[in-house]
């Protein structure tokens, strides 16, 4: 069998995403991930949150791997991946959580835009949304790291880069979310967490 995938990144950044999950996720009892990537993250939240279900998905050329580490690191609450493809149809009903890390800069914009139209449909009314990774504020890149990071994203796709927290913000409300709060995360990340307040 061929090695699992691995994200250092991942591996880095869990211990800091847990707690907050574990607060805005306390009353949920689903959680759809949106990109579970390596599945890393999947294995190790599900593990520490128990109380509810945690539904990996992705496109399919990532499901092998996130598969391997479902294996590795099995898990009751775990759920193997969905397809799926932000230009489909989300392929699940609705759900009170979703979580999304490190997706919305890599994406290109029009798929963030399909990303809250799914939330949107997909999500009930007082559920959470978290999503992690980096923002722009006023325009403007929080590091130097952050910048060259863009430069780097945009390099491999010219349709990637690092979102303004603004825009991001005003598709969440179109989508009928209120802004919980803007967590403040090592290495020039971020993680926004929204409640759905309108149906």
């Amino acid at each position: 069998m061929n090695e699992k995938p691995y994200s250092q990144a991942c591996e880095n950044n869990k211990n800091a995403i847990l707690p907050i999950l574990k607060t805005a996720f306390a009353n949920t009892q689903q959680v759809l991930e949106i990109g579970s990537g390596s599945g890393q993250h999947a294995v190790y939240f599900a593990a520490n949150l128990a109380h509810l279900s945690w539904q990996t998905s992705d496109v399919i050329s990532n499901h092998q791997g996130i598969n391997q580490w479902i294996d590795a690191q099995p898990s009751i609450n775990l759920k193997r991946p969905l397809t799926l493809d932000l230009q489909q149809p989300w392929p699940i009903s609705t759900v009170d959580g979703i979580y999304s890390a490190n997706t919305l800069h890599i994406i290109s914009w029009l798929l963030v835009e399909k990303f809250f139209a799914g939330v949107k449909q997909g999500l009930a009314n007082h559920g959470r949304l978290c999503i992690y990774g980096p923002f722009n504020y006023n325009g403007k890149f929080t590091s130097d790291s952050n910048a060259a990071f863009d430069v780097w994203l945009k390099n491999n796709n010219a349709d990637s880069g690092i979102r303004d927290f603004e825009a991001i913000l005003a598709l969440a409300q179109s989508a009928g979310l209120t802004l919980v709060k803007d967590h403040t995360m090592p290495t020039n990340n971020r993680l926004l967490e929204f409640v759905k307040s309108q149906p």
